[in-house]
């Protein structure tokens, strides 16, 4: 080879090389995960990285969120709110793992309280004879039942050098974590809350025989034995709970249980040997019982004497959580230095709306 062609070959093997490095890094750039191609795409999600890494607020102000200085009855101490896609999927995984925001009726409003109002009654109505005399007949009742908005926060962090990851994305990190904590907390509220700085949960309300039941309280049945299924056809007081029900909210109603108590349900069995319990058909179908869809809620008590271990009922119609629409996030990088603090703000109520609509099954003689 000739020293002119040698040189060529040479000078043509280094652009390649260099070629090959360029596409390389390329590669590596667009592999790296969304949230640097989000931020260029969205200026929102550009903005909120910018907060949420640096702490840096003009880009926000520029797009018009606001800062709060000061803690009113009504919103939530400081912050931004999150940006839409950020708040979005933080709210998508809430309505996966929060069971009872799948069964309740979820309202969104712009002020501290949600006002229901329950026509809990019917009119009368009489048959007359032709010339008969018209009387007046009893008005329908209503209820006014009001669900105060209370704050439900969580306070996840991260190390300043995690943030300043440029692989590391932050706002999956933050929706996962806040979710994860607003779904166990507001479950535990709409099953148990007392209602004091949380919503109000449906066992929280008096419970009385269903052959007493009034409006204000929860009718329940009684499963014959303190603590468990009757030894004799434990199988007719669940079936005896579903007929407490009033025939217009059977079509939507669902049981719910923790999963202890369903694995003791799921192996009993009819007259006939049939199991009472079925499993979905298919992917993500729920088990049924007695022909009714069954929602697992962990937060539901253990099979004790005297306990509430079972519900069941049209939870659209009788539970209602009403939430404020926005999330709001606090970076506090001070209080526990190296790591960065973000103090997230929702506000969520909750409480039953329709007494009719839910039964109870009782572990207890009566």
């Amino acid at each position: 080879m000739t020293p002119d062609l040698k040189t060529a070959a040479l000078a043509l093997a280094a652009e390649a090389k260099s070629l090959r490095r360029a596409l390389d890094r390329r590669a590596s750039e667009s592999s790296r995960p969304s949230l640097a191609t989000s931020a260029e795409a969205r200026p929102q999600a550009k903005a909120f990285a910018a907060y949420v890494r640096q702490g840096d607020e003009s880009q926000l102000r520029a797009l018009g969120y606001q800062e709060k200085g000061m803690t009113t009855a009504v919103a939530a101490d400081g912050g931004v709110l999150v940006d839409s896609q950020t708040s979005a999927r933080i709210e998508t995984v809430l309505r996966g793992a929060s069971p009872m925001r799948v069964l309740a009726n979820v309202v969104q409003v712009e002020s501290g309280t949600y006002d229901a109002l329950i026509d809990h009654s019917e009119m009368t109505a009489s048959w007359i004879a032709e010339s008969g005399a018209v009387t007046e007949t009893t008005a329908p009742a209503l209820a006014r039942i009001s669900i105060r908005l209370h704050d439900l926060t969580a306070n996840p962090k991260a190390s300043q050098r995690l943030l300043d990851d440029s692989a590391f994305d932050v706002e999956s990190w933050l929706a996962e974590r806040i979710a994860a904590r607003f779904a166990r907390a507001e479950t535990a509220a709409a099953v148990t809350g007392d209602g004091a700085d949380k919503p109000r949960g449906f066992l929280n309300h008096t419970a009385v025989a269903n052959a007493s039941w009034a409006w204000g309280s929860l009718g329940y049945v009684a499963t014959g034995a303190a603590g468990a299924f009757a030894a004799s056809h434990p199988g007719d007081a669940l079936s005896d709970l579903v007929y407490a029900l009033p025939a217009g909210y059977r079509s939507n109603a669902s049981f719910v249980m923790n999963s202890k108590t369903a694995g003791l349900i799921r192996k009993m069995k009819d007259v006939d040997g049939r199991y009472l319990w079925s499993d979905g058909l298919a992917a993500g179908q729920p088990a049924t019982l007695l022909g009714h869809a069954v929602a697992i809620v962990e937060e539901m008590p253990d099979v004790a004497a005297n306990a509430y271990a079972v519900a069941f009922g049209d939870f659209r119609a009788g539970y209602t959580l009403a939430e404020r629409p926005e999330l709001r996030i606090l970076r506090d990088p001070y209080s526990a230095k190296p790591h960065v603090l973000f103090y997230a703000t929702k506000r969520v109520g909750g409480d039953v709306t329709d007494f009719a609509a839910i039964k109870l099954l009782k572990f207890a003689a009566s």
